[in-house]
């Protein structure tokens, strides 16, 4: 079994399920989602540490950035439970530096994609401030003064690498999240 980020698999597998509906295949569909729910249960027992969820299993004391929770919402899959990402955010807005959140502990850069990533899923728009705050003092403070990096450091704001890239339009992950703001803008009927 995967120490690392198994939250990733089942949200895969989740997704597929969904697949699996839109095509008929009801009974495969349910078998997935059940895995879904049994990997999400084993990952929220043996990646808790108490008022986070560890980097990896057998790592106590770490955590990290669960950037990809966002699809749990966007893609409506219900894997995680909503206390699952409140205890995470709550955790994050006591890590961050000046210019943000960093990626996990182990170093103080982050990516400006996946801190947007990683906000988003957030219920209360004070938790959304607070996590973006930071970003947005960034772009403004940066002494790298360079296309837009996603990659820099959360305590002086300096581009560690990367510039210009396509996936900084990841940022804009938070229209997704909300159906008024993405039917608005797709031309899809309300």
């Amino acid at each position: 079994m995967p120490k690392r980020e198994p939250q990733k698999i089942n949200k895969a597998v989740a997704g597929y399920a969904e697949l699996c509906d839109m095509t008929g295949r009801k009974a495969e569909a349910e078998r997935c989602r059940k895995s879904a729910r049994e990997w999400e249960a084993l990952w929220q027992n043996k990646a808790d540490d108490g008022d986070h969820y560890r980097l990896a299993f057998d790592q106590p004391g770490t955590w990290s950035q669960k950037y990809n929770l966002v699809w749990d919402k966007i893609l409506d899959l219900h894997v995680f439970p909503k206390e699952v990402v409140q205890k995470e955010i709550v955790f994050y807005t006591k890590h961050q530096n000046r210019y943000g959140l960093p990626l996990d502990n182990r170093k103080a850069y982050t990516k400006l994609d996946w801190l947007v990533w990683t906000a988003t899923p957030a219920e209360k728009k004070v938790d959304w401030d607070s996590l973006m705050t930071p970003a947005y003092r960034f772009v403004n403070e940066s002494p790298s003064r360079v296309p837009l990096t996603d990659w820099y450091s959360t305590t002086d704001a300096k581009q560690v690498g990367f510039q210009a890239r396509s996936v900084v339009g990841g940022i804009f992950i938070k229209f997704l999240s909300v159906p008024e703001f993405w039917r608005q803008w797709s031309g899809a009927s309300r």
